[in-house]
């Protein structure tokens, strides 16, 4: 005779089964909910960081800034304030040299008419652009040689690069070490590095970035402070390094129906040339090394 079925046993155990599956249900949301949340955090402290490492200066190194900014700017619309009237809606910084053409069209006769007051407006607005680092300095390089010529035009430009890059400079020292930290952070241990291997012959290799489009000078101008440049080689080097380019650029502006674009002025004869005056620069420090090594 077979032996009667335990249904009551079968259900309980169906009932426990089902309690079971519950159970772990139960468990698995709870989990699921704690890493929810425990995910959500972490993209709000990601949140945070990111949000950080967007905006590198601090409060007090944006106040320095702001004020040194407002500073410039409140002395620059003093200048343009005692100027002669002009046609202000066709002033602009060039951009092109499409607009180099145009500005030069519109600045001529003013430019000989007031030309005391028009080159210390040109001086404050050249340095203004090269301290806070605003492209196109470039263009005014060559509005000098087309409104002045090559000589005025030169002596102008190599004084206005090296009195903005100066400024850069000392601005950089105050507030600059994060900003250059946060934007190029490989180069700048590379930069150090290199620094540190040629300090008993630094003039020789800063005449050789400032000849040379090896290093932007934006990042040499920022982060020469920060890795201990002194600022009479800092100055040595801007002052006479960057002659040969800036020569080459005033010249050019003599010809603006020339040129078609600002990459016209730097093609692989003049590269060729600027490095080989760049070779020039650290020929000494090279012949002091071999002599060393005898």
């Amino acid at each position: 005779m077979a032996a009667p079925r335990n249904l009551t046993g079968d259900g309980g155990g169906r009932q426990l089964d089902g309690g079971g599956r519950q159970l772990v249900k139960d468990e698995e949301s709870a989990a699921a909910s704690s890493a929810a949340k425990g995910l959500l955090n972490d993209d709000s402290s990601t949140g945070k960081r990111t949000k950080s490492e967007r905006f590198p200066l601090s409060r007090w190194e944006f106040a320095v800034f702001f004020t040194v900014f407002l500073v410039f700017t409140t002395g620059l619309l003093c200048i343009y304030l005692t100027m002669p009237a002009a046609e202000y809606g066709k002033l602009k910084v060039p951009r092109t040299i499409s607009d180099l053409r145009l500005l030069k069209e519109n600045l001529g006769s003013y430019a000989s008419e007031y030309q005391a007051r028009f080159i210390l407006g040109y001086c404050s607005t050249y340095i203004f652009m090269q301290t806070f680092m605003i492209p196109g300095t470039i263009f005014m390089s060559l509005l000098a040689g087309a409104l002045f010529g090559v000589v005025r035009g030169f002596v102008l430009v190599v004084l206005n690069a090296t009195a903005g890059a100066c400024s850069c400079f000392f601005l950089s020292k105050l507030v600059g070490r994060p900003l250059v930290n946060w934007l190029w952070p490989e180069k700048l241990r590379f930069f150090q590095a290199e620094i540190a291997k040629r300090r008993d012959r630094l003039l020789n290799y800063m005449l050789f970035l400032r000849i040379t489009p090896t290093l932007p000078n934006l990042f040499i101008n920022l982060s020469s402070p920060i890795v201990d440049i002194p600022f009479h080689v800092f100055f040595l080097a801007t002052l006479v390094g960057l002659m040969p380019a800036s020569y080459i650029t005033v010249r050019a502006g003599l010809a603006l129906g020339d040129l078609r674009s600002v990459k016209d002025l730097y093609d692989f004869k003049t590269l060729s040339v600027l490095f080989l005056i760049g070779s020039i620069s650290i020929f000494p420090a090279l012949l002091k090394r071999k002599r060393v090594y005898e």
